[in-house]
């Protein structure tokens, strides 16, 4: 089944003016013209932490400004499926490079678009815990070497997934002498916690792993270096903003708002570290963290507007007092 989670003005307590839901009434005749929105938006959200609580931020902000909001937690490839159909309209997970055949192609038809890298710079691969890495362990290449370590067994993340593709190209491919390896598919939770396990036992494990995230803090662990750009070690990448292809036709207010939705790694470690780490509900870290980082929030809501055309930042200061 499908989760389904409805966010409905969790920012601050307190209804909105009866004004930020006039676009919502018929137009008459001598009405002007007015700009076109949507009344819903509609996110798509793999279940990764870093995504919950940015998704959790970009809604509570959306709906101060009279938009409702609805997040659905479903695999990537669902998701870009969906915003091909315009079933969903935004999408702020798609990971570089390891989407990127994902992406590509409906990008190149024009059935969706990205509008800004809202993580600038982000890291993905194949990473190992410090004893293996003290052990010489450093590159890709090295982990057959020591598959009895590792039990020829690396910790995935869910089903469907870019890196986890990468992984199993290159056990199909025999690189590297993985052919016979195992790729553990599981949730990003429950391969935290195998991880955990095995770091606390004094056991070597190969795991993916993903900056920004919570775990290069927790863990003493290491980034294998790739080789022959296999695309399942060591990755510099971005994460992009991915929308439906007529999002900014729809709503120009939206569009500009997600253009400006910028994140940065540091800002997400942090939301994923207070999420995941310290075990905090996603909608009460991100009202926290809009409270106290306004200048941020400033920045994205820069130009854009309420509903009915107030300035956004002024009715997000207003309901925070």
């Amino acid at each position: 089944m499908i989760a389904t989670r409805t966010t409905r003005h969790r920012l601050i307590a307190g209804a909105l003016s009866a004004g930020m839901f006039a676009l919502f009434t018929p137009l008459t005749a001598q009405a002007e013209p007015e700009q076109p929105t949507l009344d819903e938006v509609r996110f798509g959200v793999p279940p990764w932490p870093g995504i919950t609580v940015k998704s959790e931020v970009a809604s509570q902000l959306l709906e101060a400004l009279g938009y409702t909001t609805r997040q659905r937690e479903l695999a990537v490839s669902v998701i870009l499926n969906a915003l091909v159909e315009r079933d969903l309209d935004v999408y702020l997970a798609g990971w570089y490079p390891q989407e990127r055949d994902m992406l590509a192609p409906l990008l190149e038809e024009g059935s969706i678009i990205e509008i800004v890298d809202n993580v600038p710079s982000a890291i993905t691969g194949i990473a190992v815990t410090d004893d293996a890495w003290q052990a010489g362990v450093r590159s890709i290449t090295d982990l057959d070497k020591h598959a009895d370590r590792f039990d020829s067994r690396i910790y995935g993340i869910e089903a469907g997934s870019g890196i986890n593709d990468a992984v199993l190209k290159v056990i199909d491919e025999d690189r590297f002498g993985l052919g016979d390896w195992h790729l553990q598919e599981s949730s990003a939770s429950a391969m935290l916690a195998q991880v955990g396990q095995k770091i606390d036992a004094g056991e070597w494990a190969a795991f993916i792993g993903w900056q920004p995230h919570w775990m290069n803090v927790a863990y003493d662990m290491h980034y294998l270096e790739d080789a022959d750009d296999s695309g399942a070690a060591q990755l510099e990448g971005h994460v992009a903003t991915v929308v439906r292809s007529d999002l900014a036709e729809q709503d120009p207010n939206l569009a500009r708002f997600f253009e400006q939705f910028v994140v940065g790694s540091d800002i997400q470690s942090e939301w994923v570290n207070a999420y995941s780490r310290d075990e905090r509900r996603a909608d009460d870290v991100a009202s926290e963290w809009i409270a106290e980082h306004q200048d941020v929030v400033a920045e994205w809501l820069d130009g854009v507007t309420t509903q009915d055309g107030e300035p956004a930042m002024d009715t997000v200061r207003a309901q925070l007092q």
